[in-house]
């Protein structure tokens, strides 16, 4: 299965703005519930862009099975992403002006697509998510994050994100050049909180 390039927008046009902001959606939900979050964002002077999973599933097993089983679906989903982010490079703004965040699954795609091409981004957002595979492979990722900052959150019972693999993720990134913060919110439900708009706030405004 491959994803089409179906687009939701919002905030500055293309055109005319000096940053982006890549949305990605969880399972079973819709490019517009990502990008209706904007509104909980303190942040102005954005393009906003959300793509749309076909099916509302950027892949169809957990992110934490084997890599193969989530193909094709997985490439085309990141292939999705850099689509985007060649369009947003066209229009005029570079890769350290262009922010990710991402829920869920979404999240994971999030960290999945910045660390596999690891630059000097804006920033990496991804609230309840971490690294893609039935194991974290580091080879998969060789790139330089030249300080990127990095945000990963989740709870110690989350039942779709195991807090070990946000772990490992944080490790990584740090190995590759990212400066992240792991957020561990006792008790929480599989959702976002306030306290998580306005960390990735900081982040979007930095």
């Amino acid at each position: 299965m491959a994803h089409t390039k179906e687009l939701v927008e919002g905030g500055l046009p293309l055109s005319k703005a000096k940053k982006a902001l890549v949305m990605l959606h969880g399972r079973g939900a819709t490019a517009d519930d990502i990008l209706s979050l904007r509104f909980d964002l303190t942040i102005d002077d954005f393009y906003f862009v959300a793509p749309q999973a076909s099916s509302h599933s950027w892949y169809p097993y957990s992110f934490l099975s084997p890599i193969e089983q989530n193909e094709p679906w997985l490439s085309s989903a990141l292939n999705i992403i850099d689509g985007i982010v060649m369009d947003v490079n066209e229009a005029g703004i570079a890769a350290e002006k262009i922010f990710f965040l991402g829920f869920s699954q979404g999240a994971c795609l999030t960290i999945e697509y910045a660390t596999r091409h690891a630059r000097k981004w804006g920033g990496v957002i991804a609230l309840t998510g971490g690294l893609i595979g039935d194991q974290v492979y580091p080879e998969h990722y060789t790139g330089n994050f030249h300080q990127t900052r990095v945000l990963l959150t989740n709870s110690p019972n989350d039942p779709h994100v195991p807090l070990q693999r946000s772990k490992e993720t944080k490790s990584l990134l740090e190995k590759n050049g990212a400066i992240v913060s792991l957020e561990v919110f006792p008790n929480r439900p599989h959702t976002i909180i306030h306290e998580e708009f306005v960390q990735a706030s900081a982040i979007l405004n930095s």
